[in-house]
Formats: structure tokens, sequence, C-alpha cells
């Protein structure tokens, strides 16, 4: 129970919070200046994280798509509703239009961190009171459910 209201709330927050970024991340997605260690500052687009390239195809992979469907049906819809309404987290409407795949998928891997670092996922804590729990997702069970958030978008 714990591992879906992590997932709910980290979904949530995804939905919830948006850039109005495109989907495909080319490159490291990071930005800003370099500080004297030679990494790059925060990035509101990457988050934070070990992902720096999501490779995102125009088509939505149904395989993925069913996958990340379990995914979330385990660990997210105890807490996040599929429209843009909001259960204990954000509604998850629209989410792959507001936030870059890199971010979604660094959040759903590193939802600590991100919580700690990222000012829309704090903002969004303000909103919701209730800290997404880390639910321990896989790098390609976060794929997957990032696919399954894209044909919820509509992506044919």
């Amino acid at each position: 129970m714990k591992k879906i209201v992590i997932i709910s709330v980290l979904s949530a927050l995804l939905a919830a919070c948006g850039s109005g970024t495109s989907q495909t991340q080319t490159g490291d997605g990071a930005s800003g200046s370099a500080k004297p260690t030679g990494n790059p500052s925060y990035d509101p687009n990457r988050g934070t994280g070990k992902f720096t390239q999501v490779d995102i195809s125009s088509n939505l992979d149904e395989a993925k798509a069913e996958a990340g469907k379990h995914v979330f049906d385990v660990k997210c819809n105890a807490c996040h509703k599929l429209t843009s309404e909001k259960l204990v987290g954000p509604g998850w409407k629209d989410v792959t239009k507001r936030h870059e795949a890199v971010w979604i998928m660094n959040f759903v891997t590193n939802t600590d961190e991100m919580i700690n670092k990222d000012p829309k996922v704090q903002a969004m804590l303000e909103i919701c009171l209730v800290r997404m729990p880390n639910q321990n997702v896989s790098d390609s069970d976060a794929r997957n459910v990032y696919e399954f958030m894209r044909q919820n978008d509509g992506v044919k």
C-alpha cells in the first residue's frame, strides 16, 4: 500500500506541474552555468537523477503502455486519477505535455531528491499536502509508466 501511495503521489505531482515543453529529449538535457566542480546547475526541465536523455518515438509503444498500465494499477491508482481531478495526488491528464520525458523519468526513479530540489514538485506538495513516497520503481517500469502516460494523453 505504501508503494501505491508513493507512486500515486509522484504521478500526481508530475501531472499537476508542467513546463509546457515537448516530450522528446535530445542531448544531455542540462542547462545553466557550470559550477566550479564542472557539474551543471540544477535544470528544472531535467530534474535530478540518472536520466539525461530519454528517446521517445512519435508513435506509442503499445507493449510498454500496457506494462505501464499494470504498474499504474499496482502502484499509482490509489492516489492518482487518469483525469485532471486530484485524488491524494494530482491527476495525470496531460502530464506528458507539461513535463519533459527525462524529468518524469527522474521523478519516478528519484522521488525523494526531486521532492527536495524541484520547485514545481515543492509547489505541488503545498497543494496536495502529501509527500509522494518512493515506490522504488525500476528504470524499465518508469519508462513503461511514461508510455502509459503518453497513451493517457492521447498519443497513438
